[in-house]
C-alpha cells in the first residue's frame, strides 16, 4: 500500500504571484515563502544556451520591443503546430538576449508584481543552479518528516521535438550544463516535458533523477505529431489505466517515467465531499472533489503533481469564483485544500506560501 505523505510545494517558476516569472528576485522569495522546489522552464539560445522563459517567444514576458537594435528579429514562426509573431530565444545570441529586462506575463492580474518590470534580466540554467547550491548551502539538512530540505529543482524542458529540428537538443544540452555545474549525480532534481521522446533521449544520456510526464487534457504529444502526423494518439490514451500502466512498467527503462503531471481540472470532478477531509465532521457540497486518477496513477506505480495552484478568480475554476474582478482573490483556500487533499504527490503555486499553508495547516 502506498504510503501517504504530505505534498510537495513547487514554485511554479519562482513565486510569480509576487515577481515576474523566472528571475532571480522570483526564485529567491519562492524559497523564502517556503517552497520545497522551484520549476524552470528551458528553452535554448542559437549558441546553444539553456535560458529560462515560459516559451521561446519572448515579447510578452521582456522588453525586447523596446530594443530597437533587435527590431529585424521579429519574424512568424511554427511552434508545436502553433503560428506565432514575436521574438524568439533561438535567435539570440545568449550575450543579447543578457541586455533584455523581464517583465510580468499578466499586469492585469498582477499589478503588484509589474512594479518591478525592468529590474530583473533574464536568467540562464547555469544562474539558477548556482543560486539552489547557495540556497542548500544556507539550510544543510534535516528538513520536514526528518528529510533533507535542500532545495529541489523541477526542470521542464520545453519544445524539444522543435528545437531538436533546429539543431539544439535540449536533451544534450541539459545534461552538458548539469554535468558542468557538478550536478550529475545531485539528488532532487527531476525533469519533466510533454514530450516522452525527450526524457527517454535523457536517460540515454546517463541521467538517471526523476522524469514526470506532462498530460494535458486535450490534444496531442508534438513528438508524437511529428512521427504520426493527424494519427497521433492523444494524451487522452495515457490517461487510461492501460496508458498509465504503460507509463510506469514499459519493458525499455528509457521509456518508463517516474511519474506524471497534470491540470488541476483533471484532479477534480464534481460532488460532495466530507468535510473529514479538513478536520471537520459534516459533509459539504463543495461543487468539486477528486476524480480517480491520483488513485489510478499511484496503482501504476507512479507519482502524481498537479498544475497550476492560483488564487485570483480570473485563474480559478468557476465553483471557486468570488463576485469580484478577476485579479481579486477568490475562494482559493477551498481550492487549494481540495487539491492538497487529494493525494497527489507535489502541487506547482504561484504563490509558494499560500499552498505551504494550506498544506500545513495554518
Amino acid at each position: 500500500m502506498r504510503a501517504r505523505t504530505a505534498p510537495v510545494v513547487i514554485g511554479h517558476r519562482g513565486a510569480p504571484g509576487y515577481r515576474p516569472e523566472h528571475t532571480r528576485g522570483s526564485y529567491e522569495l519562492a524559497f523564502q515563502l517556503g517552497a520545497d522546489a522551484v520549476e524552470p522552464d528551458l528553452v535554448a539560445t542559437k549558441d546553444g544556451v539553456l535560458v529560462i522563459r515560459h516559451e521561446n517567444e519572448i515579447s510578452g514576458t521582456t522588453d525586447v520591443a523596446a530594443h530597437p537594435e533587435f527590431a529585424d528579429r521579429r519574424t512568424t514562426k511554427e511552434v508545436d503546430g502553433a503560428p506565432l509573431t514575436g521574438w524568439f530565444t533561438e535567435d539570440f545570441t545568449w550575450d543579447e538576449l543578457a541586455t533584455l529586462r523581464a517583465r510580468e506575463r499578466i499586469p492585469a492580474l498582477r499589478q503588484a508584481s509589474s512594479t518591478f518590470d525592468g529590474h530583473y534580466p533574464l536568467l540562464r540554467l547555469r544562474d539558477l543552479l548556482e543560486l539552489v547550491e547557495r540556497r542548500a548551502d544556507g539550510r544543510g539538512g534535516g528538513g520536514r518528516d526528518g528529510a533533507s530540505n535542500a532545495p529541489g529543482l523541477v526542470a521542464e524542458l520545453k519544445h524539444a521535438t522543435y528545437f531538436e529540428a533546429a539543431g539544439l537538443p535540449l536533451d544534450e544540452l541539459f545534461a552538458a550544463e548539469l554535468a558542468d555545474a557538478g550536478w550529475t549525480d545531485r539528488s532532487g532534481v527531476v525533469v519533466e516535458s510533454f514530450e516522452r521522446t525527450v526524457l527517454a533521449k535523457l536517460y540515454d544520456r546517463g541521467f538517471r533523477g526523476r522524469r514526470v510526464y506532462l498530460l494535458e487534457d486535450s490534444g496531442a504529444p508534438a513528438d508524437r505529431v511529428a512521427a504520426l502526423g493527424s494519427k497521433a494518439p492523444g494524451y487522452d490514451t495515457d490517461l487510461t489505466l492501460r496508458g498509465l500502466y504503460a507509463l510506469g512498467s514499459a519493458a525499455a527503462p528509457a521509456e518508463r517515467v517516474d511519474g506524471v503531471s497534470v491540470e488541476t481540472s483533471q484532479v477534480l470532478s464534481s460532488g460532495s465531499v466530507s468535510m473529514a477531509l479538513f478536520g471537520e465532521d459534516d459533509a459539504a457540497d463543495v461543487g468539486a472533489v477528486t476524480s480517480d486518477l491520483v488513485d489510478l496513477a499511484h496503482s501504476a506505480g507512479l507519482a502524481v503533481f498537479c498544475w497550476t495552484l492560483r488564487p485570483e478568480n480570473g485563474m480559478l475554476p468557476k465553483e471557486f469564483r468570488t463576485t469580484g474582478p478577476d485579479a481579486e482573490w477568490g475562494d482559493w483556500r477551498r481550492f487549494f485544500s481540495i487539491l492538497l487533499h487529494s493525494g497527489v504527490d507535489g502541487v506547482f503555486a504561484d504563490h509558494p506560501d499560500l499552498a505551504v499553508a494550506v498544506r500545513d495547516g495554518l
